[in-house]
């Protein structure tokens, strides 16, 4: 159950429905892009205070999942805390397989 989700965030970044890094995710997050923004577990707090606040504000929904190295591994680049779901379809399906 634990890797479909992580399969889910791979199949997502492969069809270029995620965005990337702090600021990017910030300007998705206010244009309305991102549908869902996942956090490590062991992100910064500095930057899970930024994001969740901008999340809570703007109404996205957020999701602590597992530490950097996995959700790193899932889309193939070293030293992720954040991505965001683009696209309303992965977003929905990736929370169902959160639980």
């Amino acid at each position: 159950m634990k890797n479909n989700y992580l399969n889910m965030i791979g199949l997502a970044y492969r069809a270029r429905k995620c965005s990337l890094g702090e600021e990017t995710i910030v300007k998705d997050i206010q244009q309305n892009k991102a549908k869902l923004v996942l956090l490590a577990s062991d992100i910064g707090p500095q930057t899970r205070k930024k994001l969740t606040d901008k999340c809570k504000f703007y109404e996205v929904p957020i999701e602590i999942v597992d530490d950097r190295e996995t959700l790193s591994h899932a889309i193939g680049k070293s030293h992720r805390v954040a991505i965001a779901i683009l696209d309303a379809g992965f977003a929905t399906k990736i929370k169902s397989l959160l639980g």
